[in-house]
This record gives structure tokens, C-alpha cells and sequence, in this order.
């Protein structure tokens, strides 16, 4: 049976911030359907000290960013987004139209037609995220869409050169310089000076992740990718040091990011938590770090894979890093994650960042009906039908009116018995089932 020797903030108490967070979001998501450019304009003062008439950035200021970069830090984006675009690709390669068949002269297809227009949130208000561009930016292009907007906050009072670098090289049609719940319902509902998207894609905080449920519906959402979330999974074959690294390396996204240890190793799982305790007085970013560890952190003792197995599938944690002697146990048995990173060698970092698979990942137990951000969520899988021939339609047809009376439907079975009577010279009386 599974031992937590450490656990977070209780059920209701992270239910009572959620409720907090649900009714600001609406408050402000309220004001800008009823003031829109100035609701903006007031919400980016209050929140970002960020005053602009204009929120898009201009070619110029564009360019000046860029300028602040130096080759190399040029050459490592470019590096990172060709990772990112290249495996965007093979996953659009995989994502066919079809045709078929399926009886004589009855014929059905699906083809993958892209969203006409993208809202790419990128994150930045405490670190420069600027991997969030390539993986909503890049992946939008790739998948063929027409118009993609990125919104980034600003970043110590003024656009952070990487994010704009970044979104600009990844082929963002509009570069707004704007955060937080403002950005997603600007995009979303449109204002003045911004047209509405029809899709919302990339993480955010609790806020952004909110205010993106709550605009679900009026537009279309990626997934609900909130605070970060990391679940490393470790035998007796990996050390403490690893894992603490690897915990604390997710914990510093933010006070309210989950970071989970689950082993098989009572004697690992306290040496992880000393190890922790001793990073923590070292690492530049602890202040933030801590609170989440203490607040979120959690640490699980198992007896088996097959209960470690069960324990992550209940977690369903967004980052599951896979630490031991099997790893590719848990890539064969476990159904429930966002994205896996098996063996030590590999880590959520890498994805993070560079190696090519997408970092915007399902949060909060998401990960139980949905996958990450890929190229498939920017594409519309529609259907098509034709009948070829008046046999194929007469005899389709019987079937259609006698199905359409079961339930009821004397005008949908009309529709069938117009066309037995026209393409199969049977004489249905009006609205009844055909014999």
C-alpha cells in the first residue's frame, strides 16, 4: 500500500484558491466583452505596469529586439524551433485525408482542414519563456494555419528581446506585448484594435489557465495547461540528487507548481527530501522553489511498479520523469500523463526546451482524456459523403425512412423516401416507412 511520507495543502484548501481564481477571472473577462480596448489598456496597468495606446509591436521595435540578441543566442532559438518544427512535420505526414468506398457507390472521406486563425499565449512574466512560442507558433504554421497571434507580457517594463525574437522567427503574423488574463480574452473576444481569434493555444498560470475554460466555447482551447506539474517516478538505481534536481527543476515555475516523488525506495525517498532540503539553500531561484515544495510537494512510497503504476495514473501528472532499472515499463503500462521522459539521461527540461516535442501539456488531471498541444489540435477533421449511383441511394434510403420512424422523425424519413421514390421508382406514400 502506498506511504505518502509527505504531502501538500489539503483538497479544499487548493479548491477554495480555484474558486478565488474562477471569480476574478470572470470579473475581468466582464469587463473586456463591455469596454475592450480600455478594459485592456486599465487591466495591463494594474496588473504589468504597462502603459500603451497600441499593444502590437511595431517592425521597428521588432527589429530593435532582435538587435539586443547576439548571434549565438539567434543560432540556439533557430536551433530549438528547427527541432520543434521538424517533428511537427512527420506528425502532420501522419494525419491523412481519406476516401473510401465503404458500399457499391456509397463513398465517405474525412479531410483535415486547419483553424483559420490562432491566439498563442506565451508566458513571461517571471522568466522569458520563449519556448512557448516555438511550440504554439511553429506548430500552427506547420499545421497550415492562416493567422497566428502571440501575446507575451512584458518583461522588467518592456518587451523581452528572446519572446519577441522567438516569435518572430517561429513566423507570428501579430506580436503583441501584453499579459495575463487581458491577453487571452482580447484575442478571444476581440477589441478594437485586435481582431478575435477562433483558437486559444499555451500554458499560462491559474489565471490564464481559467480564463481559457471560461472562454471555451466561444473559441476553440488547445487543453487546460496550468501551473507546472512533475511527477518523477525513481527505483533504488537512480540517486537522490537526480531526482531532487529534477523535482525542484519544475518546482521553480511557480508557488503553486506540483512536484511529486513516487518510489519503491523508503531509503531514496528520504534521502530526496534531505537532498532537497540542501539544493534548496543553493539554488538562485528557492524563494519561489520552496513555497511549492511545501505547499504542492508530495512524496509516495511504493511497494511494486504495478502500485507506482496506479499511483501515476491517479496523479495524471503533466511531466512524468522515469527514473528506473524498466523504464520502458511505464511507457508500456501507464495511460494517464502528458508527456513521458524515460531514463536518466532524458528529462522535463529537455522537453521543455530543445528536443522537439511540445512542451504545452495537460494540467490537473487533464491528462486523463487528452494529450498536449501537437499539429492535430490545429486541424478540423470534417466529413464527406456522395452516392454515386440511384441504386446506392434507393437502397440506403429504405434503410434511413425505417430507422428514421423508429425513432419518430416522419420529416427525416421523408428525406429518404423522396429519393427511394425518385432513384428506386418504389411508390412510398409521404412520411412512411418504406417496406
Amino acid at each position: 500500500m502506498a506511504e505518502h511520507l509527505k504531502t501538500g495543502i489539503s483538497a479544499s484548501d487548493a479548491e477554495a484558491a480555484d474558486t478565488k481564481v474562477r471569480a476574478i477571472v470572470e470579473g475581468i473577462l466582464g469587463d473586456i466583452a463591455k469596454d475592450g480596448d480600455a478594459a485592456v489598456r486599465a487591466l495591463s496597468i494594474k496588473f504589468d505596469g504597462w502603459d500603451r495606446t497600441d499593444y502590437r509591436l511595431t517592425d521597428q521595435e521588432i527589429r530593435d529586439c532582435m538587435a539586443e540578441l547576439s548571434a549565438r543566442d539567434i543560432e540556439d532559438i533557430k536551433f530549438a524551433q528547427e527541432q520543434v518544427r521538424n517533428f511537427a512535420q512527420h506528425q502532420r505526414a501522419s494525419m491523412v485525408d481519406i476516401e473510401v468506398e465503404t458500399l457499391p457507390g456509397i463513398v465517405l472521406g474525412h479531410k483535415n482542414i486547419p483553424v483559420g486563425s490562432v491566439g498563442c499565449y506565451v508566458p513571461g512574466g517571471k522568466y522569458p519563456l520563449l519556448a512557448s512560442a516555438h511550440m504554439s507558433v511553429i506548430t500552427a504554421k506547420v499545421a497550415g494555419v492562416d493567422r497566428i497571434v502571440t501575446c507575451a507580457p512584458p518583461y522588467h517594463g518592456k518587451p523581452a528581446p528572446a519572446i519577441v525574437a522567438a516569435q518572430y522567427l517561429a513566423g507570428a503574423d501579430e506580436i503583441y506585448c501584453l499579459g495575463g488574463v487581458q491577453a487571452v480574452g482580447a484575442m478571444a473576444l476581440g477589441t478594437a484594435s485586435i481582431a478575435p481569434v477562433d483558437m486559444l493555444v499555451g500554458p499560462g498560470n491559474a489565471f490564464v489557465a481559467e480564463a481559457k475554460r471560461q472562454l471555451f466555447g466561444r473559441v476553440g482551447i488547445d487543453l487546460f495547461a496550468g501551473p507546472t506539474e512533475t511527477l518523477v517516478i525513481a527505483d533504488d538505481s537512480v540517486d537522490a540528487e537526480m531526482c531532487a534536481t529534477d523535482l525542484l527543476g519544475q518546482a521553480e515555475h511557480g508557488p503553486n507548481s506540483p512536484a511529486i516523488l513516487l518510489t519503491t525506495s523508503r531509503k531514496l525517498a528520504l534521502e530526496v527530501m534531505a537532498e532537497v532540503e540542501r539544493l534548496l539553500t543553493i539554488l538562485p531561484t528557492a524563494a519561489i522553489a520552496r513555497q511549492a515544495w511545501e505547499d504542492y510537494g508530495a512524496v509516495i512510497v511504493c511497494d511494486s511498479y504495478e502500485e507506482m503504476v496506479v499511483e501515476a495514473d491517479r496523479i495524471a501528472s503533466e511531466h512524468v520523469q522515469v527514473m528506473t532499472r524498466d523504464p520502458d515499463y511505464f511507457l508500456t503500462h501507464m495511460r494517464n500523463y502528458g508527456a513521458l521522459f524515460l531514463g536518466p539521461r532524458t528529462n522535463v527540461a529537455f522537453g521543455d526546451k530543445v528536443i522537439g516535442t511540445n512542451h504545452t501539456l495537460p494540467t490537473k488531471k487533464a491528462a486523463k482524456y487528452t494529450g498536449g498541444l501537437w499539429v492535430g489540435k490545429f486541424l478540423k477533421t470534417v466529413t464527406y459523403q456522395k452516392v454515386l449511383t440511384d441504386e446506392a441511394s434507393a437502397m440506403i434510403g429504405e434503410y434511413c425512412s425505417r430507422l428514421c420512424m423508429l425513432e419518430g422523425f416522419a420529416g427525416h424519413a421523408e428525406q429518404a423516401n423522396i429519393r427511394v421514390r425518385r432513384y428506386g421508382g418504389r411508390n412510398i406514400p409521404y412520411a412512411t416507412a418504406a417496406e
